[in-house]
């Protein structure tokens, strides 16, 4: 790199010192303000929890969830696997309030990770965090055009929603989502306004309603303690007795856990919120805890409301939400209630390909993908480029839906995987060089707790990026596989692959020299650098180069 780095610094906008500040934080990682900063706290954590969306997970997977270990699987594994979840949300808040950027994990990797292994772990997050990204809008996305397929049945039980049309739906929802990110950005943060009442009051509103009319209610032991293994296919033994009920359970937490992915999105959007330092990790850890308590609230209504557990696991119209519905509110009633949470799974979909663009925006701005990605149209104020990569992606991962009768569950899996290595990866690091990254830290700042937090996180993504690869249908064929080993396998050994034979020959991730400066404390963007400390910063990076 050359030695006289020379860092843009864009002029501070009418916002005031605020503004001014955000954009002199983004000056110090070597980037120019080039997306519109104009989100507040409110709308960073509507973005998360939009994605979130508790309604969508559970809506989607609810039949997953019964088959897959049942109501107590279900209930109990929400709590626990929150809890966790929460850690994560927790450590990763930390690192964003010292790296608030765009590029998010695959950023925080280069700046937290030793100089000689920088580039190599901002690739190989990006391109998990890439993954995962497009796995989850693929989810959301999909598991709208299948709802929207099961409602046409209702009134309509001659239409048969087959996988070729269930994807032509899933094509139009794509694109509906495109076009709003492509000429509406400046109405996203008023939309997202509107995301946050339909899934805070709204779904509050629809569980309180399911409860009061449901005609009967399950009782508490059925809820938290029945246990049901669905997962034999033709008479096959399930497989808690051809493994052990164990396995069942971990298999079923994957409800639980991928409605509690995609919180990422408020490091991605930190780039066009105020604030950003304190914003963006309020924003993290505020979305999953929030989430965490209006999913239970849901989950638990719907599960004390069931009417009989078998009619409602085998639904004629293949959705037990929807049967859930019909049986409290008739079918007009539920074709309302279930045009609300189709609207709330819409509004997921939207934000998570906002987030997605701008990750991949910023990994092509560094030169993870190609540059052409890295472009900002000048009228509309968005990543117009990444925008449809990230619908196309997104289009191509669901095409095996048309041969696979677990494609939709192995989305959710690639998702969770994805994400959760890519938020691992960074926090890992963060754990074992800490003293580094103590002198990185942001006002959000977990103390003496930091470490403790961290651990507990790392060993929970452990966990669940075995566990999430495991087959969930007995017996393995080729339509039950669980193809998320497949897709992570191939991110894995592609990324690594690319890297040892060319990648590492150009690719350098965020510059050297800034990475270097920000570990050592070293405000590359003040006058009285340019004589003395970059020299310094230099020496030190040659010195920490010359000792791995």
């Amino acid at each position: 790199m050359d030695d006289d780095l020379a860092i843009e610094r864009h002029a501070s906008n009418p916002g005031g010192a605020a503004q001014a500040q955000d954009e002199d934080r983004l000056a110090q990682f070597g980037y120019k303000q080039e997306l519109k900063r104009d989100w507040g706290l409110a709308h960073n954590f509507g973005v998360s929890f939009s994605i979130i969306s508790v309604i969508t997970g559970l809506t989607t997977l609810f039949e997953f969830g019964l088959n897959t270990g049942g109501p107590a699987v279900m209930s109990i594994g929400w709590i626990i696997v929150s809890f966790f979840t929460l850690s994560v949300a927790t450590a990763m808040g930390e690192i964003v309030s010292a790296i608030p950027t765009s590029g998010g994990p695959y950023f925080w990797a280069a700046l937290m990770a030793p100089p000689k292994w920088s580039p190599f772990a901002a690739w190989i997050t990006g391109w998990f965090n890439l993954l995962g990204q497009v796995a989850v809008t693929t989810g959301i996305s999909f598991g709208l055009a299948g709802l929207i397929a099961t409602v046409a049945t209702v009134k309509s039980p001659e239409y048969e929603p087959t996988p070729a049309k269930t994807i032509g739906i899933y094509a139009a929802v794509l694109v509906s989502h495109g076009l709003v990110n492509t000429f509406g950005v400046k109405v996203l943060k008023y939309l997202n306004n509107v995301s946050i009442i339909l899934h805070s009051a709204g779904v509050t509103a629809l569980a309180i309603a399911v409860l009061a009319k449901a005609p009967t209610h399950q009782s508490a032991k059925f809820v938290f303690g029945y246990i049901n293994d669905g997962t034999g296919v033709d008479g096959a033994p399930g497989w808690s007795e051809r493994a052990s009920p164990a396995y069942l359970v971990v298999c079923g937490s994957l409800l639980a856990q991928y409605t509690l992915t995609g919180f990422d999105a408020s490091a991605h959007l930190s780039e066009e919120t105020r604030n950003a330092s304190w914003s963006a990790p309020i924003g993290v850890v505020s979305s999953v805890g929030f989430s965490a308590i209006f999913g239970l609230l849901v989950l638990l209504s719907f599960l004390f409301s069931i009417q009989d557990f078998s009619s409602t696991l085998n639904s004629v119209y293949g959705q037990p939400v929807l049967q859930i519905l019909i049986d409290v509110f008739g079918e007009d009633g539920a074709l309302v209630l279930f045009s609300l949470i189709i609207l709330c799974v819409w509004h997921c979909g939207l934000f998570s390909m906002t987030s997605n663009s701008r990750m991949m925006f910023a990994f092509a701005r560094d030169g993870g993908i190609s540059p052409f990605f890295h472009h900002v149209d000048e009228k509309f104020r968005s990543p117009v480029r990444a925008v449809w990569l990230a619908a196309t992606l997104s289009f191509i991962l669901a095409l095996p839906s048309l041969g696979s009768d677990v494609a939709f569950a192995a989305a959710t899996s690639i998702a969770t995987i994805g994400l959760y290595i890519s938020y691992g990866i960074p926090i890992l690091l963060g754990l074992v060089w800490h003293k580094e990254f103590v002198a990185m830290k942001g006002p959000f700042n977990l103390g003496l707790f930091s470490r403790v937090v961290a651990f507990v996180a790392v060993a929970w993504i452990i966990t669940i990026s075995i566990v999430f690869v495991l087959p969930t249908a007995n017996p393995v064929t080729s339509q039950t596989l669980n193809y998320t080993v497949v897709a992570v396998g191939i991110i894995a050994l592609g990324a690594t692959s690319a890297w040892v034979f060319w990648a590492r020959k150009w690719f350098t991730g965020p510059a050297a020299e800034v990475t270097e400066a920000m570990r050592l404390g070293v405000d590359l963007t003040e006058p009285g650098v340019e004589i003395d400390e970059k020299a310094a910063v230099r020496g030190a990076q040659g010195g920490r180069e010359s000792t791995d």
